[in-house]
């Protein structure tokens, strides 16, 4: 289908296309130098200690939990109103994930009261995810998980660029995980990034990623090894230099990327409070800086809301859902039911919550049909 208004765009330019050639021509396509200057360019972009580029953010999240020693019996706390993936990975180890409900209607980040509540003795971390690019609030998130001896993992997938306190968002926790798949604010197509300032998690990652050998096939190729030893059960999660490529390219223009998204969500907040204030739009005057990878809004109750995102297709624009909860999955949802773990705010958001158009190339004008084609079928 031809949009009008499409979900997301890639800011895709003849940069990429330079930096993907260079790479074809070096004749080096696994991961080597490119990745290693990648992994230096992120570094220097969130302050973190180490930085390690992988093919996806579930991978990242995987090698995330088996370097905090998750493991089977464990129970991990995150959050229900999220991509599959951060529970996935916490599945991939054997461990248990324990849903927890959100802060507020106006706050989709995991709740620290429901935190708090679920904390047992088999509890090993805390995994939280910053929605849409707005943070978590992290210094009582870490507080609880230090007065309980846990670890923290920040699902950063929706926050390159966004920060809190200064501080950026995957850094705050044990381990940070980003995302570089085609939809967010910047992307390899596919692809991912852990970040620490622990050098033992780090040293366990380096391991995991590939294969669980000492020396990689691009240290063998400069001379640095002739051989490898194999000391623990890694994964093939390695990222290939295309896409660090791409990467490298593309983290130079988030910054700039990111203040159009948030000069764009500026423009929304204004339109809907005065056309549609029966709408409402989350995360108010939240701390921090945010990345606005996507802009939720909460329909009035008792709206229809597939009929309502059906009749914004039919005027070409392009709506989504963050997301349908993690707990009524057929997969998890006789565990969560077993538990008689409530979680009435992800409930309500899931009924009412839909995703609007939102990406740096989009101009006011586009801005204004979807605001007036949601005016249309709420008035």
């Amino acid at each position: 289908m031809e949009w009008r208004v499409p979900l997301s765009d890639v800011n895709f330019t003849s940069d990429e296309e330079e930096a993907v050639r260079e790479v074809v021509h070096s004749g080096w396509l696994s991961m080597g130098a490119v990745t290693q200057a990648f992994e230096a360019d992120f570094r220097a972009f969130t302050g973190a200690k180490h930085a390690f580029a992988v093919t996806n953010a579930t991978a990242a999240l995987h090698l995330a939990c088996l370097a905090m020693g998750i493991g089977p019996g464990d129970e991990v706390i995150l959050p229900s109103l999220t991509f599959v993936a951060t529970a996935n990975a916490v599945r991939y180890t054997g461990a248990d994930p324990i849903f927890a409900d959100i802060a507020s209607l106006d706050d989709l980040n995991i709740s620290p009261n429901s935190i708090q509540s679920l904390i047992t003795n088999k509890t090993k971390a805390i995994m939280v995810m910053h929605y849409g690019g707005f943070a978590c609030y992290m210094p009582l998130i870490n507080q609880i998980a230090e007065t309980h001896g846990l670890s923290v993992i920040e699902d950063a997938a929706h926050g390159v660029g966004a920060s809190l306190d200064g501080r950026a968002l995957g850094t705050w926790g044990g381990v940070g995980c980003y995302s570089f798949f085609a939809n967010k604010n910047m992307t390899t197509g596919e692809g991912g990034m852990l970040l620490t300032d622990d050098d033992t998690v780090a040293e366990k990652i380096q391991i995991l990623r590939s294969h669980g050998m000492t020396t990689l096939t691009w240290d063998r190729h400069k001379g640095h090894a002739y051989t490898y030893d194999v000391v623990d059960l890694g994964y093939n999660y390695r990222i290939d230099e295309i896409r660090s490529a791409l990467g490298r390219v593309q983290l130079n223009k988030v910054r700039d990327a990111n203040q159009r998204r948030e000069a764009l969500v500026s423009l929304y907040r204004q339109r809907i409070s005065h056309q549609v204030p029966q709408i409402s739009v989350p995360f108010k005057e939240h701390p921090g800086e945010s990345s606005h990878y996507i802009f939720p809004v909460l329909l009035p109750k008792g709206t229809d809301k597939l009929a309502f995102m059906a009749g914004m297709r039919e005027g070409g624009i392009q709506t989504s859902w963050h997301y349908p909860p993690v707990h009524h999955f057929r997969i998890y949802e006789d565990d969560w039911r077993a538990r008689n773990n409530q979680l009435p705010l992800t409930e309500e958001t899931a009924q009412r919550e839909i995703t609007l158009p939102l990406y740096p190339a989009m101009s006011e004008e586009q801005v204004h049909w979807v605001v007036d084609a949601m005016d249309k079928l709420l008035n």
